[in-house]
């Protein structure tokens, strides 16, 4: 009975090539003259019919311009999108209310999140961040670029945002093991030349991390550097984001904590590391056998130093004074 029932079924449900087969044989004509026929002893289904015909219009002309938006193996990302956003609302959604309730009416997350665009890492599958956790800035190979107003205005005013506005208690900025991003980086040749409009240009904004780590591991494979420079670089992304004032003076009165972090997701491990360069025990989800963690992490930049003083001053003013000008001036001199 399953199996007659089946094969009862119209051979073009749904959007597929089938129906437009089916749409072309000489079933259309019936197919026509069957909806007409329903339309007309039911008017009330002529604004929803009209609708449905629209849909299956741009269907089959998406299908004959040779199925834009699909993919061979029948992918379609229009359907992907809308399946993820139901179950994200019946199963998250829906089931907390609470949590969608304060959120509607304003944020205030603890964390501004620098990671990479790479789909591979994203912050809140890795971190599990909830909504209004974290305030995120991503893009490629997590680098955040010194203070300038003209230059690099989209990052600044995420900074601004989430420091002054949103007022965020940690910044953190997280790079990742296999970066395309720091492989263009150290790939770029020493007279500087880089192809394309954009990526060597920005990717150069970490350019002291290549230079050290040439330096310092000249013997090293350039995969073996490239593991470095994902570390290097996120210190010298902490070094620029000393340079924006706000950052400054909220890590010298210590209402913001800055760190550095890097997830490795061929081992499962994370490893995370304040500005005063402590390294926390490394999270990880496996047990490496005779191998050490690497927890040598490169030096920091010239910035972080005096600002690290000037913490330090805080109870002797004339010292806090003293340091705070010399801060300054070394934080505008490495902008």
């Amino acid at each position: 009975m399953r199996a007659a029932a089946s094969s009862k079924r119209p051979s073009f449900r749904g959007i597929s090539q089938a129906k437009k087969d089916d749409m072309a044989n000489d079933k259309y004509e019936e197919a026509i003259a069957e909806l007409s026929k329903i339309l007309s002893d039911k008017c009330e289904l002529q604004g929803l019919a009209a609708a449905k015909v629209k849909q299956i219009t741009a269907e089959l002309v998406a299908a004959d311009n040779g199925g834009a938006g699909a993919a061979e193996n029948g992918f379609d990302p229009a359907e992907r999108i809308k399946s993820g956003f139901a179950r994200f609302k019946k199963e998250k959604f829906e089931k907390n209310p609470a949590l969608y309730g304060e959120l509607a009416k304003g944020q205030s997350p603890k964390f501004l999140v620098f990671a990479c665009s790479d789909s591979r890492v994203c912050p809140s599958h890795i971190l599990d961040f909830q909504p209004g956790e974290a305030f995120m800035v991503r893009n490629i190979a997590n680098m955040v670029p010194p203070y300038d107003q003209t230059r690099y205005s989209g990052v600044g005013a995420a900074i601004e945002y989430a420091v002054l506005h949103l007022k965020v208690e940690n910044i953190v900025v997280i790079g990742h093991s296999c970066c395309g991003g720091i492989k263009g980086l150290m790939s770029i040749p020493d007279d500087g030349a880089t192809s394309g409009d954009f990526i060597g240009h920005w990717v150069n904004i970490c350019a002291p991390a290549k230079t050290k780590v040439k330096s310092d591991h000249s013997s090293l494979t350039f995969a073996e550097q490239c593991a470095h420079c994902e570390k290097e670089a996120v210190n010298v992304s902490l070094g620029n984001l000393l340079t924006y004032p706000f950052v400054r003076e909220a890590a010298v009165n210590q209402t913001v904590a800055v760190k550095g972090a890097h997830y490795d997701f061929v081992k499962g491990a994370f490893e995370l590391w304040d500005l005063d360069f402590k390294l926390s025990p490394a999270l990880s989800l496996y047990e490496p056998e005779d191998e050490e963690m690497d927890r040598q992490m490169l030096n920091l930049t010239a910035a972080f130093f005096p600002v690290l003083e000037l913490i330090k001053a805080q109870d002797d003013e004339p010292e806090r004074r003293r340091v705070a000008a010399h801060c300054n001036a070394k934080c505008i001199s490495t902008a």
